[in-house]
């Protein structure tokens, strides 16, 4: 206890360290010109020998060392970092002082003062000076020990939450270097007492004060159970302290498995956190346990946590089919090392290979399929690989669709898209298309169902903003946005993934499932808030905005001007009333004449598109 009391009391002196060490300094000056003088003429003389102006010299004496250790920055030190440079400083401080004063004693010809005393008293101020120095940074040292186990201090650290989760992280820093100088918390209850023998210092919008008055360089959000609303306050506070900032695992992170005490940086996913989805877990077990699922871009963003999604339900087998050997590779070590009991099969193959498919589907029987394989980056679409987006995103969802209705798939799901709305570039036309020839497919094919489900913007999925601006930050900016307006909705993949799964429990045949993404977000913020959240100001990072790039819109949308959405059971999980759509004989008919084609150049691709989709508008400006 007095050593957290020492501890606290040394903290709040902090902020006035420069003038605290100039006075300290100073009473040494004085002692240090009285000890003088006792080691020149000994106990006899010491005081009765020194002429009458004496104190007149030592207070002059002790105002010009003042000076001389300001203009050396003596007193803007961290004492508790005291080394050789520190006495460097003060040792030509106290030289200059010294020589200083004897030159002015002389000249005013104070005959009465010992000139060995003036050659002394720099020495000594010096030596004392030191001392005092070195002592404060043993016994800070000593103290940081008895109170972390530890004599570095790395981390004064903050919570903003005195709960359960709090307690169990601080347990598992306090002896690593970390010292918790205090907690804040909203509950009243919790006011003025101490929690695990660490204060409650006040409410959490009062953080910027305790950043300041206990200097403060961490501060820990542990609050996993908080409503979102509130965790995303406490978070941008935290944020806006301009500190390192940690949280503890969320609900959803500790449900998985991580420790509580396994702390982390905050990322943008814990800003956007929304109340979690209630899902029928019950519906999802039964369609999914004890069954054969394969799932196409198994390694892919939205791909691999559908495979992890799927196999918390305890499938028979689950079918991984990837084109990528290194994706493959991971979401099998991955799913290996948390789901040992799931069966795999890994499986090389391309969705624009029919014939591969077919052998794929009839030698494993899937009843369950999820189509998560495309190309979705715009802008690399868009220019010289129209065609590639076509072939792989239309051509290959009829592919796996016709090889899944030949081998009597009971449910079949396409990752869709926001960009197929109203689309102004080739991947969203051809996402769009992609979601005409499955209603094409659930015409003819009526045993099995299939479904679409259309979502925007996954953070932290290959290809978005989150890991581009990462890297941006990580080299000193400056960070690009295209637009000051622009604005996208963002889902986490978790989240989207979790729906996917209960629209494949719930959907019927030839629907298109709209996810409800809540308010879209200007990239902007986002990019604003992860220069904070790394640490850093806007002023040291700068944005700079680099133009709308071809097919790019400033706002993305759900649903055309003439749809309209039904609800369903779940939560954000709606039904899209699609009108105007093509026959089905125009669908299948455009998808034989674009199979003859073969690889043609941008304009033909994007004429063949607008050809079906009227509300197509290539923007390449």
């Amino acid at each position: 206890m007095f050593w957290l009391t020492l501890d606290t009391f040394l903290t709040r002196i902090r902020p006035f360290r420069a003038g605290i060490s100039l006075l300290l300094d100073a009473v040494l000056v004085a002692l240090a010109w009285h000890a003088t003088y006792l080691f020149r003429l000994g106990f006899e003389k010491w005081w009765s020998a020194r002429p009458s102006y004496d104190t007149a010299v030592l207070a002059g004496l002790v105002l010009l060392y003042a000076l001389m250790l300001w203009l050396w920055g003596a007193p803007r030190g961290m004492w508790r970092f005291s080394g050789f440079g520190e006495v460097k400083r003060l040792a030509g401080a106290c030289l200059m002082a010294g020589l200083l004063g004897a030159v002015a004693v002389l000249m005013a010809h104070l005959s009465g003062v010992p000139r060995s005393v003036l050659a002394l008293h720099p020495v000594f101020c010096l030596i004392s000076m030191a001392m005092m120095r070195l002592g404060y940074r043993m016994l800070y040292e000593h103290m940081r020990g008895r109170i972390s186990g530890s004599s570095v201090e790395s981390h004064r650290a903050l919570v903003m939450g005195a709960g359960q989760a709090g307690r169990l992280a601080v347990a598992g820093i306090q002896h690593q270097g970390w010292v918790v100088v205090g907690w804040l918390d909203d509950d009243p209850l919790k006011r003025d007492v101490r929690v695990a023998g660490i204060p409650v210092l006040g409410p959490l919008d009062q953080l910027a004060r305790f950043v300041a008055l206990h200097g403060i360089t961490h501060v820990i959000v542990a609050m996993p159970s908080a409503e979102p609303a509130q965790r995303r306050r406490a978070l941008a506070l935290a944020s806006s302290s301009g500190l390192n900032v940690l949280t503890v695992p969320s609900n959803t992170e500790l449900l998985s498995g991580r420790r509580v005490e396994q702390l982390r940086h905050i990322e943008p996913e814990d800003l956007l956190g929304r109340e979690p989805v209630q899902l029928d877990e019950g519906g999802i077990s039964e369609c999914l346990n004890g069954r054969t699922v394969l799932i196409t871009g198994a390694g892919g963003s939205i791909g691999s946590e559908l495979c992890r999604q799927v196999a918390r339900y305890g499938p028979k087998k689950l079918v991984l089919y990837e084109q990528s050997e290194f994706a493959l590779y991971q979401i099998e070590q991955d799913l290996t090392l948390h789901f040992p009991l799931v069966q795999l099969v890994r499986l090389m193959g391309d969705v624009k290979d029919l014939d591969h498919l077919r052998q794929t589907f009839q030698r494993f029987k899937p009843q369950v399929t999820f189509h998560a394989a495309a190309y979705k980056h715009v802008p690399l679409m868009e220019d010289e690989n129209a065609w590639a987006a076509v072939r792989n995103n239309t051509l290959g969802t009829y592919h796996a669709a016709l090889a899944a209705a030949e081998s009597g798939v009971e449910r079949f799901v396409l990752i869709s898209t926001d960009k197929a709305v109203n689309p102004t570039n080739v991947m969203g036309a051809s996402k769009r298309a992609a979601e005409l020839v499955l209603s094409h497919m659930a015409s003819v094919h009526a045993g099995t169902r299939f479904m679409a489900v259309r979502f925007g913007n996954v953070l932290g999925s290959s290809g978005s903003v989150i890991p581009k601006f990462k890297e941006q930050i990580a080299r000193g900016g400056p960070v690009t946005v295209t637009h000051p307006d622009i604005t996208r909705y963002f889902m986490t993949i978790p989240e989207a993934a979790r729906l996917v799964v209960q629209a494949a429990a719930i959907g019927e045949t030839g629907r298109v499932y709209v996810l409800d993404m809540g308010d879209p977000v200007r990239i902007v913020d986002l990019a604003r808030d992860m220069i904070r959240l790394s640490g850093h100001r806007t002023d040291e990072v700068l944005i700079q905005f680099s133009g709308l790039r071809p097919g790019e819109k400033l706002f993305e949308e759900l649903l055309t001007a003439s749809e309209t959405t039904l609800p369903t059971t779940i939560q954000r999980l709606n039904i899209a009333c699609l009108q105007d759509s093509p026959k089905d004989d125009q669908v299948l008919r455009w998808l034989f004449e674009l199979c003859a084609m073969g690889a043609v150049p941008d304009e033909t691709v994007r004429r063949a598109l607008r050809s079906l989709l009227p509300e197509f508008s290539p923007s390449l400006h």
